[in-house]
């Protein structure tokens, strides 16, 4: 399940969202941190300012705790890193893990970042290539380039599928049922 990330990726999360590909749902959860420093904690990580940054203060591995009230579709997760400013704060390694509480968190993917300086799309999905249904999300940096101890992580957002966006299916086939009511009833269990 390893992605190797480098430099600067192409996809927009904003742009994702403004299609109506994609919604935030950052902003149903609650949010904590293994640590921060003053002033750099959970509002920087999620004021929509890439200028801004959460700053960790203590040992590896740093944890960014994401907590659904519900059961919630996550599609993917955003986050955005400038190694060019950041350097030894920089994650070298993340890896996302999913469950219902902190008791039962498992490792649903990992990312392997070289230098990366935007957005890092990491797709979170089940064994059968679904967006997992989950309580809660950890993102755990692992390490950090160069060695480094804290690190800097300038924005993070959750992505859920539009819930009204019918996909690639959209186009009408005769003979196929193609609205979620219909795909409902298509197959006998």
């Amino acid at each position: 399940m390893s992605n190797k990330a480098g430099g600067g990726n192409e996809l927009n999360p904003i742009q994702e969202e403004l299609t109506s590909r994609v919604r935030e749902v950052g902003n149903q959860a609650i949010w904590s941190l293994s640590s921060c420093k003053p002033g750099f904690g959970v509002d920087q990580l999620r004021d929509d300012i890439t200028e801004t940054y959460w700053q960790s203060d203590g040992q590896l591995p740093h944890l960014v705790n994401i907590q659904f009230r519900k059961k919630t579709t996550i599609r993917n997760i955003c986050i955005y890193t400038d190694f060019k400013l950041d350097e030894s704060y920089t994650p070298s390694r993340i890896s996302v893990r999913a469950g219902t509480n902190f008791n039962d968190l498992q490792e649903v993917e990992v990312m392997d970042l070289n230098e990366p300086s935007g957005w890092v799309i990491c797709p979170i999905k089940d064994i059968s290539d679904r967006p997992i249904r989950t309580f809660m999300i950890q993102i755990a940096v692992v390490s950090n380039h160069q060695n480094g101890r804290d690190t800097h992580i300038r924005q993070i957002k959750i992505h859920s599928p539009a819930q009204d966006n019918p996909g690639p299916q959209a186009t009408h086939v005769t003979g196929q049922f193609l609205t979620n009511e219909f795909q409902r009833y298509a197959t006998i269990r």
